[in-house]
């Protein structure tokens, strides 16, 4: 691992010469151990510990396929599929890679004892298999996290419609936690040449999802003037959201949980505001029973900062705590726009406000090709900005689940692989002046 780093940092390295590096037979990886899956049995979500679970391990090096790319691993980060994965929920992902496994010969190398997780990367091609033409050795690259077979029609419209679509590094092996990942090729996108290799990596996943979910036609496309209530707003995901709303004209209405996550709203550009623990909103009187009270207490808070609107658009992804709110506040025909449910699956709501208000409930998943490329150039035209808060080694990599599984960051946590330290990888310095401000808006020093 040592000739490939010193390759990618050396500034006279040419494409041949990453053709010509050896590959290694093993790297270091975050794994999960198939024997560990009933380790958190009779514990509440809350009390699994992702630094029990989550292991720094000397694996075999994948073998390369067709349309398939070894990637140098710089840089990755924590997702919320990561806290899935650590706690084994909501179902062991092990139960993902025996169902890959048996769909090819090829899928066969992901059903291990043993799962790489990981779905960001930043870094740098080493190897392309047969088939690969847009990408070669010494690329600089980030990856989406689409892995797609692409044999059946339904795909081929929308990607995310394929019958044997997956999530790289949480439904496949060989994910971005690791010192070399192996990925199709058509999860690749350039790396933005102003943002060091953390930085890049950041984006990936919760960018591309927060604009499916918000901008797309395949989500809520949000337009100019909607006023769109953003859940979590200076999290990994809502604060991607929040920017899509403020470059795209609409106008977002930001609830968060803490002064501090007000304030990085108020820099990210946002006006209208909700802390909803100052506010002291409960939603569920008891864990069979909300509370339509407080949802109209919720509307009426909403509206006063809007001048008297609904909410065209809701961005969800709390889930069972937030989602009888989220129907009620929208504006008759509007949309509550749905991925994931970190607070659960199970969702609840009145469906009169749904049905006689004509309302829309859209499901959103991660993102297609298109839609990932689209808000990656975003981010390569400093029109969108990471949201990186801090930075661990992959060492490390089960404290940062630790901290995503309680809350206990902002934005994004990063995680570095083969790079040293932060701060590498940058090739415009002068685009990067432009917007340092941005880049940095959430870091924790």
């Amino acid at each position: 691992m040592r000739d490939i780093l010193n390759a990618i940092q050396s500034p006279d390295s040419a494409p041949a010469d990453f053709a010509a590096l050896p590959l290694p037979e093993s790297c270091r990886a975050v794994v999960l151990r198939r024997e560990d899956t009933e380790m958190f049995s009779g514990l509440a979500s809350r009390d699994k510990d992702p630094r029990k679970s989550l292991h720094l391990e000397q694996v075999p090096v994948p073998e390369l396929g067709p349309g398939e790319a070894l990637v140098a691993v710089m840089a990755s980060s924590v997702n919320y599929n990561t806290v899935w994965s650590s706690i084994f929920e909501p179902v062991p992902t092990f139960a993902f890679l025996e169902r890959y496994g048996k769909s090819s010969e090829l899928a066969k190398r992901h059903d291990l004892p043993y799962h790489i997780i990981g779905s960001d990367l930043a870094g740098v091609v080493l190897r392309t298999g047969p088939g690969v033409n847009a990408w070669h050795p010494g690329d600089e690259v980030v990856a989406h996290c689409l892995s797609v077979e692409l044999e059946s029609s339904d795909g081929h419209n929308d990607t995310m419609l394929d019958p044997e679509q997956r999530i790289w590094g949480f439904e496949t092996n060989f994910g971005g936690l690791a010192e070399v990942a192996l990925v199709k090729s058509n999860q690749l996108m350039p790396k933005p040449d102003h943002l060091s290799w953390e930085e890049a990596a950041a984006p990936g996943l919760v960018n591309s999802t927060a604009y499916r979910q918000l901008v797309s036609r395949n989500g809520a496309g949000m337009k100019q003037g909607d006023n769109v209530l953003i859940w979590g707003a200076s999290g990994g995901l809502g604060s991607y959201a929040t920017q899509f709303a403020l470059a795209g004209g609409a106008n977002p209405i930001c609830v968060v949980s803490s002064d501090q996550k007000a304030d990085i709203c108020r820099a990210m550009g946002a006006d209208a505001i909700i802390d909803r623990h100052a506010e002291g909103y409960r939603f569920w009187k008891n864990e069979h029973e909300q509370d339509p009270r407080e949802w109209k207490r919720f509307g009426k808070h909403i509206r006063e900062l809007t001048g008297g609107e609904d909410v065209d658009i809701v961005f969800e992804h709390p889930g069972r705590e937030t989602f009888g709110a989220s129907v009620y506040v929208t504006r008759k025909g509007g949309t509550i726009v749905t991925c994931a449910s970190t607070s659960g699956y199970t969702h609840e709501y009145d469906n009169r406000y749904l049905w006689m208000s004509l309302k829309k409930i859209v499901g959103s998943h991660f993102a297609n090709y298109r839609e990932a490329w689209e808000a990656n150039r975003l981010i390569a035209k400093g029109k969108i900005h990471p949201t990186l808060s801090k930075v661990y080694s992959l060492e490390d990599t089960g404290q940062a689940a630790y901290e995503v599984h309680r809350n206990l960051h902002q934005g994004k946590v990063g995680v570095l692989a083969l790079a040293p330290q932060e701060g590498l990888g940058v090739r415009d310095p002068v685009k990067r002046a432009q917007h340092i401000d941005a880049i940095n808006r959430f870091r924790v020093l």
